[in-house]
């Protein structure tokens, strides 16, 4: 099947409900494989057929539920978003202003106390209706737009709980206020709650406002990285540098960037050189010196030189808009935990309705005079206090700033449940070559035992010109550096964690491991002291064989990375067992463990037996994460319960991973684990306010109370409970920020 996806931006979700009520719509539209709403980011992610479904049917799926998506091109660049954003605040602060003034002149005029100090027209019920009505139903639509449009698809959310409730509070009022005498008629004493209505509308409004700032700060992250983008670009185009748009920038376009400038694209330096500081992506506040050959990658900063460059990825191609992309989806997704209070949300809403309706009933049958004024103001109490606001923020709001924090430090986190299972793991599994050692070895010793030195290095450099190991590289270079001739070999053959073979001239040519010259018969027991010395020295010792006589030794080291060993020590700090896994024979691998203080060491394992080795420690009951950088650990990153790839490594290993160290720093797997524990700390300790929060006060707005202690929930308290919960939840979430990882 053919799929896309995409993102759309989504006004008018308030909580929980929302989402669901969302997702069940665009789940029904033909050609939806996926649909994944976040509350916090006010997006929809929906993966789709797009033979089947197109934007205007997903658009008609929003607009059908009550809510209002924006297509793509509709989406503001980020100045323009700000300033609709500043302004929706605004109107949003001047309705709460007019909702809680008239509220308040309203509570004068009406409460028993403070109504013998109003001005006497306050007192007027047709006056406190005129003050109510543009609230009820001006300020106040909003509810009713979202609640016809759920009401039609037979569901319901918060807009609805407070719909009815405000409706039931002002039309009570309303008819108080024009037949006060059939209302007397009944025994009841004429006595209008157009306060209850107002201040309600006014203090949810206000808990939104608050809420809204709050939330703002979730998404700061993402702001920040579009922030680094440079604006123009000097382009040298027949001869002649201009100043364009960065957005006018091509591929192949000849680039110069002087001391202090940013570096609006990625490219390959072609002339002069500079040093550069790459701690946007790296997080290393030291530059890195930059010559002809060299990469640069967009948005890092010139520090000393003047360069030209050729940019070789421009626009949504770069690595900044790759990262902006990867934390945006994750900010989007959603964490197996939030399923919980989605779950829960779907059932929520309906399960409040029949309360309310119960609780009117028992107070009507039940509770003192007046029956009908009690069993009303406590059955709008019930509906406002239950808005599932809280629980619908609870856990998104915690993954953005989480997801976001992580970018900061160059961790980039693929989705939400990458982020939730990384708390749980117990045993991280870390491939040598270019993970915990550079990737860049060196050839340190050769051990001529027939023929000379040169011969050796020239067949062995020969044999490797045809392979992509790194060992490979590392052997060419020596070739070059003395001036061995690299000559053409015919059936060349890589053998999978063993070495390579084929025929140089008339003579069949082997250079690889123990196993291999074993394999193919070829005796090197005499030479084995040489070969355990360099070994013990942590050396990988490769042996070239031709004619089937072993003619050499060659050793070569790889040098461990600087952040490897404090990083390996944080992990085992946290108590977290560290496994290295390699190709190398056991006496080497365990001379470069020692190193590091990694006792636990698969050696000798082939690239496809990295994934049996994960899934073998997984059998254990363990939670594994593996880290690696080359195409050959790609299946073990897959297969591992959180995968995590170095940024430095290749795309198929970053694809197959859940989590990018665009730093390549070994110690930020710890901060990633450390990050994910705060952030689950969090979200628990939001779902515990959300939910505690709701199975502590419904019961209070019922008037579980009333019988032993006379208390009551004013559901004019209740709104504002309400509005604190959400901002606390939000709140709660932003402390991250501050957490050091």
């Amino acid at each position: 099947m053919q799929e896309t996806k995409k993102t759309f931006a989504i006004k008018g979700m308030h909580c929980a409900s929302c989402v669901v009520l969302i997702e069940d719509s665009l789940k029904k539209v033909p050609g939806v494989r996926e649909a994944s709403v976040n509350l916090a980011s006010e997006k929809a992610t929906v993966s789709y057929d797009p033979n089947l479904a197109t934007d205007e049917h997903i658009m008609s799926a929003v607009s059908g539920a009550g809510y209002q998506a924006l297509l793509k091109e509709e989406v503001k660049n980020e100045d323009e978003t700000k300033k609709e954003k500043l302004k929706e605040l605004f109107i949003l602060r001047n309705k709460v202003i007019f909702s809680l003034v008239s509220g308040a002149l309203i509570l004068w005029g009406s409460f028993p106390i403070l109504m013998e100090t109003a001005p006497k027209f306050l007192t007027i019920f047709w006056v406190q209706m005129m003050l109510a009505t543009p609230v009820q139903f001006w300020i106040g639509a909003a509810f009713y737009r979202a609640t016809l449009p759920a009401l039609k698809h037979r569901t319901a959310n918060m807009d609805t709980l407070v719909a009815i409730g405000t409706t039931i509070a002002y039309f009570y009022s309303a008819f108080v206020t024009i037949f006060p005498e059939v209302v007397k008629n009944i025994g009841i004493e004429p006595m209008p709650y157009f306060d209850v209505a107002t201040i309600v509308i006014g203090l949810i409004l206000l808990g939104r406002y608050f809420e809204s700032k709050a939330k703002a700060g979730t998404g700061e992250a993402i702001r920040k990285l579009i922030a680094l983008q440079a604006k123009t670009a000097r382009v040298i185009r027949d001869g002649v540098e201009i100043d364009i748009p960065i957005e006018q920038v091509s591929v192949g376009d000849l680039i110069r960037v002087r001391p202090g400038e940013k570096i609006p694209v990625d490219g390959e330096v072609a002339d002069g050189n500079s040093s550069v500081d790459e701690s946007m992506i790296t997080g290393e506040s030291i530059p890195v010196e930059k010559t002809k050959g060299g990469t640069v990658v967009g948005a890092t900063m010139n520090k000393t030189g003047t360069f030209t460059f050729k940019a070789t990825k421009v626009g949504s191609d770069t690595m900044l808009a790759h990262v902006i992309k990867l934390v945006e989806e994750a900010q989007g997704s959603k964490a197996p935990i939030q399923r919980v209070a989605d779950l829960v949300s779907s059932y929520f809403v309906p399960i409040v309705l029949m309360l309310a309706v119960a609780t009117f009933v028992l107070w009507y049958i039940f509770g003192p005079v007046p029956v009908l004024t009690y069993a009303l103001l406590n059955m709008i109490a019930v509906l406002i206090i239950a808005c599932p606001c809280a629980m619908g923020l609870a856990t998104p709001t915690a993954i953005m700033v989480g997801t976001g924090k992580g970018a900061e430090h160059g961790i980039l986190i693929k989705d939400a449940e990458s982020l939730e299972l990384a708390h749980k793991i117990d045993t991280v599994v870390f491939d040598k070559t270019g993970t915990l050692t550079k990737g860049m070895p060196e050839v340190t010793d050769i051990v001529v035992i027939s023929g000379d030195r040169v011969s050796a290095l020239s067949g062995a450099a020969s044999l490797e010109k045809g392979s992509e190991h790194p060992l490979a590289e590392a052997i060419i270079k020596k070739a070059e550096a003395e001036k061995a001739d690299v000559r053409k070999v015919e059936q060349f053959k890589a053998l999978s964690g063993l070495g390579v073979e084929g025929m140089i001239g008339d003579a069949k040519a082997v250079l690889g491991n123990r196993k291999l010259l074993s394999e193919i018969g070829i005796s090197f027991e005499k030479h084995e002291e040489d070969i355990a010395r360099l070994e013990n020295e942590g050396k990988t010792v490769m042996m070239f064989a031709q004619n089937g006589e072993l003619r050499a030794l060659i050793a070569v080291s790889d040098t461990i990375k600087d952040s490897a060993k404090e990083g390996v020590s944080l992990l085992q700090k946290m108590g977290i067992e560290v496994v290295m896994i390699t190709g190398d024979n056991k006496r080497t691998a365990q001379a470069i463990g020692g190193k590091l203080g990694i006792t636990n060491i698969l050696s000798e394992v082939m690239p496809e037996e990295k994934e049996i080795s994960v899934r073998k420690l997984q059998s254990e009951g363990r939670k594994v994460a593996m880290v690696g950088d080359g195409i050959n650990d790609a299946p073990a990153l897959a297969a591992s319960d959180v995968g995590i790839a170095m940024g430095t490594g290749t795309d198929v290993a970053i694809e197959a991973a859940d989590i990018t160290l665009i730093n390549a720093d070994i110690r930020s797997v710890a901060s990633a684990i450390k990050l994910s524990k705060a952030t689950m700390r969090v979200i628990k300790q939001n779902l515990f306010w959300a939910f505690g929060y709701n199975i502590i006060l419904i019961p209070v707005a019922m008037g579980a109370l009333y019988p032993a202690f006379h208390i009551l929930f004013n559901p004019i308290l209740a709104s504002l409970a309400m509005a604190f919960s959400s901002v606390s939840v939000v709140s709660n979430s932003l402390r991250l920020k501050t957490k050091k990882i």
